[in-house]
């Protein structure tokens, strides 16, 4: 059975963008800065630098995505302490860390937690009535996965 969290109307956003995708969470950040300077703002390294320098916001900032920052997030997330992710990847370039990035969007969707990965959704989160009031979110029930049967193997 699935149990609810509630969601404040204060959300903890974590905000990533890949190296050619850095400008454009920065216009979009500008753009949407009345709406963020409403909520607890983190991010992955150098942009988390480049967002608390343009929008002159506190940043919690946490280590570059190579080196560690994506995992930092995926764990806060899987603590209960991410509500969004706004997450600029880039479709068109691959990535040294990818194995990072897809872990990041993996756990997620697996805790069921608000993730865009482009402008457009991103647009559509930050405006929804949800980022400026409490939230009843669902969280998914793993109590099968967790109780689960491990079948030893057979030599």
């Amino acid at each position: 059975m699935s149990s609810i969290k509630k969601v404040a109307a204060r959300k903890r956003i974590a905000l990533v963008a890949h190296d050619h995708k850095k400008a454009d969470i920065i216009d979009w950040a500008l753009a949407n800065k009345a709406a963020l300077e409403q909520h607890e703002l983190m991010a992955t390294g150098t942009t988390g630098r480049m967002l608390e320098e343009a929008l002159q916001l506190p940043v919690r900032k946490f280590l570059s995505g190579p080196l560690g920052g994506d995992q930092q997030i995926g764990s806060r997330i899987a603590q209960g302490l991410i509500d969004v992710i706004i997450f600029f990847w880039d479709p068109m370039e691959a990535q040294p860390h990818d194995t990072d990035v897809k872990a990041l969007l993996r756990i997620g969707v697996a805790w069921n937690i608000p993730l865009a990965c482009d402008r457009a959704t991103a647009d559509f989160i930050i405006t929804s009535p949800f980022m400026s009031s409490e939230y009843n979110l669902v969280l998914p029930d793993y109590t099968d996965y967790l109780n689960r049967g491990i079948e030893e193997e057979k030599s």
